[in-house]
């Protein structure tokens, strides 16, 4: 198959996972669609709300209509390496048999991940990073496609471990849910309180992903959104040459290399689930936000003059 006729199929699939996801998730279009995104890419999303905005069932609608298999795993601050990992045990021949930890799945919901303390934080990085895991010396190999869709709470600082520079920079997307509006909330109310419960189908396969993943590389990207892409990246960083007076005042430190490849893939996916076979300046701004907002640290004073990231970010664009 063409890959120009592979991005015209992806449309199509694009468009039933939305319908499909839509039985359950009502609004929260922004979170769904950059949920999936991410997923098209290969990579890790970070997903920030207050209780009760359906982060959960999202993932698990996500990859019940990817036909994937999911693990949840609830961070707790006596969440141990070995709970995630897995871990050697003597079996009845004296002999070490390693049991698999529920790392080893599609998806992997990480819930309320700032709720475990750095060292178990760090037990997925080289899941998330290698696709592989390292237990007693041993090397496993993760199933691919594999995904941390990670979720955490803005609220209830109390008892959290915020995550390191190092971790977040592992994620692709930090997206933000917000609440619904009021006639999404009444649907909601509705389509909870009654009997009624939808049926998901499963649109694509563990294949079909990596098919859409290795299409997503092959998308030709032009010399001029690469330059615009990078230069954007540049933009954050206070040092630079580049950097605005409002990053030089309120950032202290900026986005690194891999937000811009970051940029470009995401930028890549969009253009490909609109139908375009190649990505313009406006699919790299359309992802830029929730790419760049957990990869640039302000400092007190935007604190102290309630200067967002996202407002920097949009100064940039």
């Amino acid at each position: 198959m063409s890959d120009v006729k592979a991005v015209d199929d992806l449309v199509v699939k694009y468009k039933s996972l939305q319908s499909e996801i839509g039985k359950v998730i009502i609004g929260q279009q922004e979170a769904v669609n950059f949920t999936l995104l991410s997923i098209f890419c290969g990579g890790h999303s970070l997903l920030i709300g207050v209780p009760g905005l359906a982060k959960t069932l999202l993932v698990n609608t996500v990859s019940n209509v990817l036909g994937l298999k999911f693990n949840r795993i609830q961070f707790t601050p006596d969440l141990m390496p070995s709970d995630i990992l897995g871990s050697e045990i003597l079996d009845q021949n004296k002999q070490f048999k390693f049991i698999k930890g529920p790392i080893f799945s599609n998806i992997i919901l990480a819930d309320e991940i700032n709720r475990t303390p750095p060292k178990t934080q760090a037990a997925l990085l080289e899941a998330m990073q290698e696709r592989s895991v390292t237990v007693s010396g041993n090397h496993y190999k993760l199933e691919l496609p594999f995904f941390v869709l990670a979720t955490q709470n803005p609220i209830e600082q109390e008892g959290t471990y915020p995550l390191p520079e190092a971790q977040l920079d592992r994620f692709m997307f930090s997206i933000n849910l917000e609440y619904p509006t009021f006639l999404e909330e009444v649907a909601v109310v509705k389509s909870t309180t009654s009997s009624v419960s939808q049926n998901i189908n499963a649109i694509l396969s563990g294949d079909d992903i990596i098919a859409i993943q290795q299409l997503i590389r092959r998308i030709p990207v032009t010399d001029n959104v690469i330059k615009y892409a990078v230069t954007l990246v540049g933009k954050t960083r206070p040092k630079s040459n580049a950097a605005t007076t409002m990053v030089k005042s309120y950032l202290d430190w900026g986005a690194g290399p891999r937000a811009s490849q970051n940029l470009i893939l995401a930028a890549k996916a969009h253009a490909a689930i609109h139908g375009k076979y190649s990505p313009d300046i406006e699919d790299v701004k359309a992802v830029a936000i929730p790419i760049l907002s957990h990869r640039i640290v302000k400092n007190y004073k935007a604190e102290a003059e309630n200067v967002s990231i996202v407002d920097i970010i949009n100064s940039l664009l």
